[in-house]
């Protein structure tokens, strides 16, 4: 169900085979409308990733086309990720990356968390234009 101006959802990308079991994970939680579960090659000493179980390319393609229930479940499954992994009290850092530019590898929409350590700038700051 992707947007106009979102790529065709692509059944076989990584998220979509850990979703229908071919590829196994390190689970951290799953409910009904996402399956958390720690990144294979952690940026932090806490990198977990949630996706939505639907087939949704990016948050630009869930935040437009995901029901009120999908979209409240989800966000609800991160809020409990963030309580199951205890990293509220020090702090942790929400990120989605959207297309090309935004630096989005898998098309498949996600969340990663990361925690653990100081987690420094978001984003390097861009060089002066002269």
């Amino acid at each position: 169900m992707s947007t106009t101006t979102t790529p065709a959802y692509d059944d076989n990308n990584v998220f979509a085979r850990i979703l229908r079991g071919e590829i196994p994970c390190r689970r951290v939680y799953e409910d009904e409308f996402a399956l958390a579960f720690h990144d294979i090659n952690p940026q932090a000493p806490v990198h977990v990733l949630v996706i939505p179980k639907g087939r949704w390319v990016s948050f630009a393609d869930f935040s437009a086309g995901a029901s009120a229930q999908e979209i409240a479940g989800f966000w609800r499954a991160v809020g409990e990720v963030t309580r199951r992994l205890g990293i509220a009290a020090r702090g942790y850092r929400l990120l989605s990356n959207v297309g090309a530019d935004g630096g989005q590898e898998v098309p498949h929409f996600h969340v990663h968390l990361f925690a653990g350590r100081r987690l420094g700038r978001m984003v390097a700051k861009a060089p002066e234009e002269g």
